[in-house]
């Protein structure tokens, strides 16, 4: 089971928040990938670009940023922000 945390902030607040939970026999890729997808939908924001930096993050504090470089599209926030819960946070 993955479950993923995501936050949209601006002005250093959050506007939106959302946990987002997977539990199917994939690969812990797979898994991610539905996570994030399910929080960009609930968002109603574009599917983030991984570039090298959020993944050497991603992979060393389980948690990453994205900004406006991951996105083609313009976006109304400053950062959207991922982390991976341990299955007794929130």
């Amino acid at each position: 089971m993955l479950k993923i945390w995501g936050t949209l902030i601006k002005d250093n607040r959050i506007i939106k928040d959302e946990v987002s939970m997977s539990e199917t026999e994939e690969s812990y890729q797979e898994n991610l990938k539905t996570c994030i997808t399910e929080l960009c939908y609930k968002f109603d924001v574009a599917t983030p670009y991984w570039l090298k930096s959020n993944i050497n993050e991603y992979n060393r504090r389980h948690k990453t940023s994205f900004d406006e470089n991951n996105f083609i599209e313009e976006i109304y926030f400053d950062k959207f922000v991922i982390e991976e819960l341990k299955p007794n946070e929130k």
